[in-house]
């Protein structure tokens, strides 16, 4: 697939989340992709409001175990991401898993479609035209 011209290869790794790295590892070999800036990851993130989507690169993991497994297969924290809110769980961070796992509603699940839609437009505008400007356009403030 091409994008205004540069190749873009998608890939949903049919590992579990957790073993992300197992999938990721061989597709940024496949595609020789040795500047992992040039790999972006697109997850979900318990630490944002549902609907708000951000764009950045390196950093910690927040707890994420995913993206600790792609860290790890990679040896390297350097890709960037675009990071889709999903909220905190009623009850603290530690019912992550039930929070992730259960069935939205559809006023959530509405609001998640409206999130891929923008987490789509933001992964084309790091192929186009690059992740700082990509991180100004989607990392507006938080609007309460």
């Amino acid at each position: 697939m091409s994008v205004d011209g540069r190749r873009l290869a998608l890939a949903f790794p049919q590992t579990y989340m957790n073993d992300s790295g197992r999938s990721v590892a061989p597709l940024v070999r496949r595609y020789g992709i040795e500047d992992l800036s040039r790999l972006v990851v697109v997850h979900d993130e318990l630490d944002l409001p549902l609907g708000v989507v951000r764009v950045k690169s390196g950093g910690g993991l927040a707890g994420h175990n995913g993206l600790r497994s792609i860290k790890a297969h990679l040896h390297s924290d350097a890709f960037a991401r675009v990071r889709i809110g999903i909220g905190k769980p009623p009850g603290g961070k530690e019912r992550g898993a039930d929070h992730v796992l259960r069935t939205p509603s559809k006023a959530v699940r509405r609001e998640l479609e409206v999130s891929i839609e923008t987490a789509a437009d933001a992964v084309e505008c790091i192929l186009v035209e690059g992740l700082p400007v990509a991180q100004n356009r989607f990392n507006i403030a938080i609007r309460d």
